[in-house]
């Protein structure tokens, strides 16, 4: 295997691929359950009403004048785990290239928002680990601070993507700060005390006592240690799902009052004072407790106006981002995990990448990009180990585009960054699950995307009719997501 920090350069060379312009004539692709269909070109619509037939119809409206304009995308992908780089690694260097550029540019998903690990998760192979561990000993200047093998493989597989698109964004979240910063002095294996010794849950309150210094600094480490090897970190939330506290795998509690505090008197001043440009999102969890990020963005507004969103719910409710933008209305949002298990649904990456821009996401990001076959590596204890990559990799010279990668590529190969995600009506779905959802774009060259979810097992002849005048229309494969690029308005 040719060390991946020694290829960067040649793969960008080999593998960038210049923006396509769009085109000037009406063009449809669609990814269906059968898979038959996988970002396949089909049959485009036409202006006018069209030739419906004895299909059933159905009528989707967009406002793609400036009053429709809502939120703007930054990008669309995937976490890149332990798991994923352990997994990506083993391909060939010519292998790897091909699949790196249906990643990343306009080859194939042209993805330009992805999550990584700081340190292990549960998609981490045995053992866990962190960036200062120190052997359990407390390391208060950071002295023992090194990214080890897996965070500078991570490090370098970032750096490759940022090379092979210019407009990637990469958020990092940990799961567990080292040990020795912790209540109970261990990454994992333990809920007692699984919190930050950091002086909250003491009378003196987050600072009197503890860590919060050093884990400010953890972060201002990490990212300078990307960074010098060519992976700029975007921005970071400062713990994966602060309400899950679990023993088999890295977690850790985090208050919201505490959360806020670490942020506004830690944390942002250390990447402030170090003169990192890195945002910090708020939450990192799910839609049921929106109190949390709300007391996150109240309390360190000097240093947040983002919010990541987990889809784990026990009833998702994705309209608790409108309802949060209605109160917050100058905070970014994003859906930044849901899982893709195999034994998903065929529309399951779709929804959750549907729901979330309908209600003012600016990126969605699956769990995971890539795993091995057996869904890992994963650690041997707790955590996910039906968790399927976006990507399966087969062996050195093989992988798999599982159908979850093409249902979010319907979205994310046509809805560039920069792109405005429009206000439209006629989405529904019934309560025996069929229906049609959709959501729409103005890019920034000026065509107009709208992306229609089809839950029917029938085709549907579709018209969309635009607030500038227009009407198209034409026919939606049945369980599929099917794309439709407009030409610019006259």
């Amino acid at each position: 295997m040719i060390p991946l920090l020694t290829t960067i350069a040649g793969l960008a060379a080999l593998g960038h691929a210049s923006p396509e312009k769009r085109a000037t004539d009406a063009a449809a692709h669609a990814s269906n359950s059968a898979g038959n269909y996988q970002l396949s070109s089909i049959t485009a619509p036409v202006q006018g009403a069209g030739s419906p037939g004895s299909e059933s119809t159905w009528k989707l409206t967009i406002d793609d004048t400036s009053a429709g304009h809502k939120q703007t995308i930054t990008g669309f992908g995937g976490a890149v785990t332990d798991a994923t780089v352990t997994s990506f690694n083993t391909l060939s260097r010519s292998t790897l290239q091909q699949l790196l550029n249906e990643l990343m540019t306009a080859d194939g998903a042209q993805f330009a928002l992805m999550r990584h690990t700081i340190g292990a998760s549960d998609l981490s192979g045995d053992p866990v680990y962190t960036y200062d561990d120190n052997g359990g000993e407390a390391d208060p200047s950071l002295a023992g601070f090194n990214l080890g093998d897996r965070g500078n493989a991570m490090a370098e597989m970032l750096a490759t993507m940022k090379s092979l698109q210019s407009d990637l964004t990469v958020l990092g979240s940990p799961w567990s700060p080292p040990g020795w910063m912790k209540l109970n002095g261990v990454i994992d294996g333990n809920t007692t005390d699984n919190n930050l010794n950091d002086g909250y849950l003491t009378s003196g309150g987050t600072g009197s006592t503890g860590y919060s210094s050093a884990f400010a600094q953890y972060f201002v480490k990490y990212i300078q240690a990307y960074e010098a090897l060519g992976a700029t970190i975007d921005a970071i939330t400062i713990q994966n799902e602060p309400l899950n506290s679990q023993s088999g795998y890295p977690t850790m509690y985090v208050f919201d009052y505490e959360s806020a505090q670490l942020i506004q008197n830690y944390v942002g001043p250390a990447l402030a004072d170090a003169n990192l440009n890195t945002q910090i999102w708020a939450y990192d969890h799910n839609t049921n407790e929106p109190s949390y990020p709300q007391t996150v963005l109240t309390q360190a507004s000097k240093y947040v106006d983002t919010v990541a969103w987990h889809c784990y719910a026990r009833d998702v409710d994705w309209t608790v981002l409108s309802s949060f933008q209605a109160t917050n209305p100058s905070a970014k949002q994003y859906m930044t995990e849901c899982w893709t298990p195999a034994s998903g649904s065929w529309h399951q990456a779709a929804d959750f990448t549907m729901g979330p821009l309908q209600n003012y996401a600016s990126g969605v990001i699956a769990w995971t990009l890539g795993t091995n076959t057996a869904d890992g590596p994963h650690l041997s204890s707790g955590g996910c180990d039906t968790c399927q990559g976006l990507v399966t990799i087969d062996s050195a010279d093989g992988y798999t585009l599982t159908p979850a990668y093409y249902m979010m590529a319907q979205f994310s190969k046509f809805m560039p960054p920069g792109a405005i995600v429009l206000n439209g009506t006629g989405s529904y779905t019934y309560s025996g699950g069929q229906g049609v959802q959709s959501v729409a774009s103005l890019n920034p060259d000026g065509t107009r995307t709208v992306v229609i979810e089809n839950l029917f097992s029938k085709d549907i002849y579709l018209s969309v009719e635009t607030e500038s005048g227009e009407e198209w229309s034409g026919n939606v494969p049945s369980e599929s997501v099917t794309t439709w690029v407009l030409p610019a308005s006259a």
